[in-house]
């Protein structure tokens, strides 16, 4: 159906881009998300993937699960494996051959269109996005966003084009820890974070039956609720502070929390930013997206009883950078609160990583569309004549001989 000329006319993209994400947790995902919404508002055509459906059958499921069932039940060999991935040069293989096995889909998604850039937020797309650049399977630049505070070995690749992070204290520790250029780009946090009036947050706390003379402590334990919260609830209770307790979607550690004396237990909230407006402090366990949206908001944060792996790695460079104290201990907690208190609210100047990915793109080039439409209209036609006996078994014979030295050769 035609437009008649009264309707707009959506303008075409004048690039594409591609975002792959990783569905563990939610603050890949967030961070994914947010930066398509920019770039779309900017004119490009931005497609989000997530790596977990890239990876062979199970493995997605086994991380998902592997993540939250280590951590909260077996934390000690969630350290463990954050540790050998980091030193030991066979357990990076052993993921680097995880990675692998999404190759064949990453370069079926990047050759839909024709991007000018990949974008990855998940550490284990950026690995395998690395090894394809390295290889000259992509052909085009490949950036690495690090959504936590503390650069992993995980999130480092050669055949990355650009590492970027949120803050300069991630960069300074990437670039000293692994030689590799990091730039600080700035937070994908929606523009509401910044925009809660003090008045909703006076409000809110009267919605939720807090005395609006007390000092607020938001707990924060990620979309999954991980770690000691409710433990955590009660020493930010006796601290003098009224802990809010965010669960995320974990329902048993909301009805945990809400025995705790004093304590205030949310389930699953929309209105986060709202909530960060209410607080006095934040006190994380994990560093990631929650950390990065007090930032924006402004609100100072302490690091409480910290999971193992990123979430202690997290804590300690905002701590060596004085974003954050990390209270290792329970009687190291009331002094830790007191001191960010003291900060009060304050919102650093902070870049877009959407202006950064536009200064990469260049507008795609018309002809390789036309390229790859040929191509897949020779292959059509090809696909359509019909089958001789003899050419079916010579392709077999041939396959079965070959197999072993493409399997080395695309490994």
């Amino acid at each position: 159906m035609l437009k008649t000329p009264d309707e707009p006319v959506e303008p075409e993209p004048w690039a594409s881009v591609l975002v792959v994400s990783g569905s563990v947790g939610a603050g890949h995902d967030g961070a994914a998300h947010e930066l398509a919404r920019r770039l779309r508002a900017l004119g490009v055509r931005v497609d989000v993937e997530d790596h977990l459906r890239a990876l062979v059958p199970g493995a997605g499921l086994f991380l998902r699960q592997g993540y939250t069932q280590s951590v909260g039940r077996v934390p000690g060999l969630f350290e463990w494996l954050f540790g050998v991935l980091e030193d030991s040069p066979f357990w990076r293989w052993l993921l680097a051959l995880l990675c692998r096995t999404s190759c064949r889909r990453l370069l079926r998604w990047s050759r839909r269109r024709p991007y000018s850039l990949v974008v990855s937020t998940y550490p284990l797309a950026s690995q395998a996005l690395g090894h394809l650049r390295a290889r000259g399977r992509l052909r085009v630049p490949v950036v690495t966003y690090l959504c936590d505070p503390a650069a992993h070995r995980s999130w480092v690749h050669p055949g990355v084009d650009h590492h970027w992070t949120v803050t300069e204290a991630t960069a300074r520790q990437g670039r000293r820890d692994y030689g590799v250029a990091m730039r600080a780009v700035g937070p994908l946090v929606p523009e509401r974070f910044t925009t809660v009036p003090a008045e909703r947050g006076a409000q809110l706390r009267a919605e939720l039956g807090i005395d609006g003379s007390r000092r607020v402590a938001l707990l924060v334990a990620g979309s999954l609720g991980l770690g000691d919260v409710a433990e955590s609830a009660a020493r930010v209770g006796e601290a003098g502070l009224v802990p809010m307790v965010l669960c995320g979607r974990n329902e048993a550690l909301r009805a945990e929390v809400a025995r705790v004396p004093g304590a205030v237990a949310l389930g699953w909230r929309s209105d986060v930013h709202e909530l960060l407006g209410a607080a006095d402090v934040l006190v994380q366990n994990a560093g990631g997206l929650s950390y990065t949206e007090a930032l924006v908001a402004g609100l100072p944060a302490v690091s409480y009883r910290c999971i193992p792996g990123h979430g202690r790695a997290n804590a300690a460079v905002l701590e060596a950078a004085r974003l954050a104290p990390w209270a290792r201990t329970d009687a190291e907690l009331a002094p830790a609160l007191r001191s960010a208190l003291a900060r009060g609210r304050s919102r650093p100047d902070l870049g877009d990583p959407a202006e950064a990915v536009l200064s990469l793109l260049v507008p795609a080039d018309p002809r390789a569309v036309e390229v790859v439409d040929l191509t897949s209209r020779r292959w059509a036609a090809r696909a359509s004549r019909p089958l001789r006996p003899g050419r079916v078994a010579g392709a077999a014979l041939v396959s079965a001989l070959l197999a072993p030295v493409l399997a080395r050769r695309d490994g």
